[in-house]
């Protein structure tokens, strides 16, 4: 039997023509692995049948929309996880999800070989490669764009050459990634820094500008940091992602225009759209900022930036970012509540909030009648925080 190569495979020219190229410099057959995460377009089964007509012995589609929306996207709205505090991990989140399924049809295939179509510029082929090790670190990774310098020009005279099922007369001056949780843009006329994104970069949002219409308000219920409703109707994750992708895009909500660190040491400018995201993380904060004490949530600021960071640099599986979910996993036990949001202009704006597991103390808080806060106290402590402060500044002035 001919050795197996699983292809992480996304339907576009790239790893299509891997496939052909794969099995005629090795001569191994490939099974063609594509992972349904909500990103719209092609049907998948349209991209299955692709994969087979480029020669690929087995394809096969897995539908990881629940699976990605529950175990990796909601883990991403408990940390508040925005990398550079502006990008919420729209592929960086994808990745691990495809690292697993490549991994599972390795093993039901008894593939030797793993390969995907990153290049050796982005942080990509860091994440497959990094989590395939994590968790099959016997297989073997090729990546021809990289490994082989197999340029976009190269895969189109190669699909011409073996007329293959794919066009390749249209070509997007932008590299796209995009699944539920949004959308990223690069390449073409945005590598220039000074030129400003046109409309048609965009596809999930609407121009914030262009819209003048009445703002739409809605209420997001949480229950454990999980969102369980919306204007009191249950949602599972993906189902809250899919309604205020629609929702908050319909405004303008998620546009993202950045220069954005990348992992291999380069700047890169990145243009995303991520409202369901954007909306939620807002929400979500909110209700943090009710619920939780401030040094457990002065810390978990730190830990969000950490695990941020991780999941960026593709440390899915590493052991620190494992520990990191244990503690956000127990900071969530008290963010159960409602959050109110509006969304117009491209924003999405806090208006109300309300919880049983509130820590605000009306009576305390109000300088009005019923004001119950002692503020006796409050002479005193203010010469006790202030007291180490005060002696050292009279040491220095010694001087």
């Amino acid at each position: 039997m001919a050795e197996r190569v699983v292809l992480a495979y996304s339907g576009g020219l790239d790893t299509s023509v891997a496939i052909g190229w794969i099995g005629e410099e090795t001569g191994a057959e490939v099974v063609a692995v594509a992972v349904d995460l909500g990103q719209g377009g092609e049907d998948m089964e349209t991209i299955r049948r692709r994969a087979l007509a480029c020669g690929a012995v087995e394809a096969v589609v897995a539908d990881a929309r629940d699976e990605f929306a529950d175990g990796y996207c909601l883990p991403a709205l408990q940390a508040n996880a925005l990398y550079m505090d502006r990008y919420p991990l729209v592929s960086a989140l994808s990745r691990p999800v495809i690292v697993r399924h490549l991994a599972k049809a390795a093993k039901e295939f008894g593939a030797t070989t793993v390969a995907h179509g990153c290049t050796g510029k982005g942080n990509d082929q860091v994440r497959f490669e990094v989590g395939l090790g994590a968790l099959v670190p016997d297989l073997k990774v090729v990546a021809p764009a990289r490994d082989f310098a197999w340029t976009r020009e190269k895969a189109i005279a190669y699909a011409e050459a073996r007329d293959l099922p794919i066009d390749v007369t249209k070509r997007s001056p932008f590299s796209i990634d995009q699944n539920v949780w949004g959308r990223a843009v690069e390449t073409g006329f945005l590598e220039d820094l000074w030129n400003a994104p046109t409309e048609d970069v965009y596809a999930y949002t609407e121009d914030p500008a262009g819209h003048f219409g009445s703002p739409d308000e809605l209420v997001i219920t949480f229950d454990r940091g999980v969102p369980v409703a919306i204007d009191g109707e249950t949602v599972t994750m993906l189902e809250a992602i899919q309604q205020l992708n629609r929702r908050a895009g319909a405004h303008g909500v998620g546009r993202l225009d950045m220069v954005e660190d990348r992992l291999v040491g380069i700047k890169s400018r990145e243009v995303y759209e991520a409202p369901g995201a954007i909306a939620l993380i807002t929400a979500h904060q909110e209700l943090e900022n009710v619920t939780i004490e401030r040094d457990l949530a002065r810390f978990k600021r730190q830990v969000e930036q950490r695990w941020g960071e991780l999941v960026y640099d593709g440390l899915w599986f590493s052991p620190l970012k494992e520990a990191l979910d244990a503690f956000l996993a127990r900071s969530q036990e008290r963010v159960s509540g409602e959050i109110r949001l509006r969304l117009h202009g491209g924003a999405a704006v806090v208006t109300g909030r309300r919880s049983d597991e509130s820590l605000y103390d009306f009576n305390l808080a109000t300088y009005d009648e019923g004001d119950t806060f002692d503020q006796s106290l409050a002479k005193g402590f203010v010469q006790l925080w202030g007291l180490p402060s005060k002696i050292a500044a009279k040491r220095d002035q010694k001087g």
